[in-house]
């Protein structure tokens, strides 16, 4: 696999996904053990939200890492893995860090293409 555009349009849909599942929790009582466990519906909403924002942020790392390093995983335990390994090896935080720390930023630095 060879590294091709890694997707603003993927990009920003996976963060949205993610931001909207962690509305949907905070929304639930959380700030009350009691209220929150009275209504079984909201233990499974939280861990359905929290599960699609896991697998949006997964999904978000595997794009990155076939579009971004041509680098194709499998299972969702190899995509930290691999992304460590490519952080380390293209000092990935530096290049945010000059983007002034927002990943929102992240896409218009230097080496990276996207559409």
């Amino acid at each position: 696999m060879s590294p091709g555009e890694i997707s603003k349009r993927v990009v920003l849909d996976r963060i949205a996904w993610i931001e909207q599942m962690l509305e949907d929790i905070r929304s639930l009582p959380l700030d009350n053990r009691e209220q929150f466990f009275a209504d079984k519906r909201n233990v499974w909403t939280a861990e359905s939200c929290l599960r699609r924002a896991l697998e949006a942020l997964l999904d978000l790392g595997r794009h990155i890492l076939a579009k971004g390093f041509g680098v194709g995983v499998s299972e969702y335990k190899e995509v930290a893995v691999k992304l460590r390994e490519k952080r380390n090896f293209y000092n990935l935080p530096k290049q945010i860090k000059k983007s002034g720390g927002c990943l929102s930023d992240w896409h218009s630095q230097p080496g990276y293409t996207v559409r």
